[in-house]
């Protein structure tokens, strides 16, 4: 009689993080949340759940079409996943917080679920940690997002990198001016954001525009860079919408100045990328070795209204998983990996290996105590493979209350005392002993 081996696969898109991934990725969150609480924001925890027809005032059309749902047997009701968390911040804005003083500093981490072409290979999962500043109309609470992503990379250990600046009201004043809708408009976009200068004269020239908007939106696809671009923006634009647009480019660009941030921005005024929630100052911050974002954020002044709360409001969120692509490698974080000590008892007896294991812990030293009976060798394979730096002999043929310490990497031994355990600096002074020969 045959058995047939279930399927135990796991659906596209979708990973199991192993206990190395899992450290690195706690690494980095743990980083990025001491920048946002360095900053006075207080995190929340949002539900993996919603109801769908909820959630969905706050998504726009793409994040729609890229949600899970599924009925709910309890209610009736549809329930989604939700694809992005910051529509959630802003449900909570509006119910929960609503009566609580102005400003809100909020930040969070967490997983969410967007549909994606399997063609792509794309994870279906995003690990967001971000924060959310709600209740500030200002340039500085927008410059107070973009010095915030700068320190996050710089925490991070990133040299490499540049935030890219746009102000979605410059580009719509000129869409909006030039009088285009339905597919022109459209098509218009895409060449746009493809910076792509002959798509857009094959627009203009099946359309009639003014000359005015014609030189605006000739122009477009061609002003990013340094600050040099607002000079150029300004010789070319006349629109009201998008001289105001520059104007509060500039000054959160003179906000950053004080920030010493500048020398990490870049500026693109035709970027049309973003949620369609986006009402002013975007950005995205990219890292050399990586084609996609690690962060995107910028102002959103109309989200909580749908709430039926209306305030003002701007954040940004980072995505952990492109982080943790370029950042893996790094000693730093490979040290988050590993373990201080595994505790090898020679004695029959575990009361003394248990208090050994008390006292280190209590220093600080991430302990594990190997319960399986093996041998010597055995138990240095193991602490090898599990990325265990010491093992630590109790019961030996040292003398009672003396312990060895065997360095993993190397195999040197190191005698200590059992009063050492006690005190700070036990690793520093394993790694300056000459050892054992």
């Amino acid at each position: 009689m045959t058995t047939t081996t279930p399927d135990i696969s796991l659906p596209r898109g979708v990973s199991d993080f192993l206990p190395d991934a899992a450290a690195k990725i706690g690494y980095i969150e743990a980083k990025i949340r001491r920048v946002f609480e360095l900053w006075g924001f207080r995190r929340v925890i949002t539900p993996k759940l919603e109801y769908e027809d909820v959630m969905a005032i706050g998504l726009g059309e793409e994040l729609k079409g890229k949600t899970y749902r599924f009925d709910d047997r309890q209610t009736g009701r549809l329930l989604a996943f939700p694809p992005d968390i910051t529509p959630q911040i802003a449900r909570i804005i509006a119910t929960r917080l609503k009566a609580w003083p102005l400003p809100h500093r909020i930040s969070y981490s967490g997983r969410v679920l967007r549909q994606t072409e399997i063609q792509t290979g794309r994870s279906r999962e995003v690990f967001q940690s971000g924060v959310e500043l709600i209740g500030l109309d200002s340039p500085e609470a927008d410059a107070e997002m973009i010095a915030m992503a700068v320190e996050v990379m710089q925490a991070l250990g990133f040299d490499d990198f540049k935030i890219d600046m746009g102000q979605v009201e410059f580009c719509r004043g000129i869409m909006a001016a030039s009088g285009l809708d339905g597919k022109p408009l459209e098509y218009l976009r895409e060449a746009v954001a493809r910076k792509d200068t002959s798509a857009v004269a094959k627009v203009l020239e099946s359309n009639t525009v003014s000359a005015e908007s014609k030189r605006e939106l000739t122009a477009l696809p061609r002003l990013f860079g340094g600050r040099e671009v607002l000079d150029e923006a300004e010789r070319v634009v006349s629109n009201s919408r998008s001289c105001a647009a520059l104007e509060n480019m500039r000054q959160v660009l003179s906000i950053l100045d004080i920030h010493g941030v500048s020398d990490f921005l870049t500026i693109d005024l035709g970027e049309t990328r973003g949620l369609d929630y986006h009402t002013g100052i975007t950005f995205e911050g990219f890292v050399t070795g990586l084609g996609e974002p690690v962060c995107a954020g910028g102002r959103y002044d109309r989200l909580t209204a749908r709430y039926g709360f209306t305030a003002p409001a701007t954040g940004f969120t980072f995505n952990v998983l492109n982080l943790l692509q370029l950042l893996e490698r790094r000693p730093e974080v490979e040290a988050s990996t590993t373990r201080d000590f595994l505790l090898f008892n020679c004695c029959d007896d575990r009361r003394e290996v248990l208090e050994a294991a008390r006292l280190l812990r209590a220093r600080g030293y991430k302990t594990a105590r190997d319960i399986i009976r093996r041998d010597y060798t055995d138990s240095l394979d193991y602490a090898l493979r599990m990325n265990i730096r010491y093992l630590l002999i109790i019961g030996s043929e040292a003398e009672e209350g003396n312990y060895c310490v065997v360095r993993i990497r190397d195999g040197r031994k190191i005698r200590i005392g059992r009063e050492l355990l006690e005190q700070d600096g036990l690793i520093k002074f394993i790694e300056e002993s000459q050892g054992d020969d």
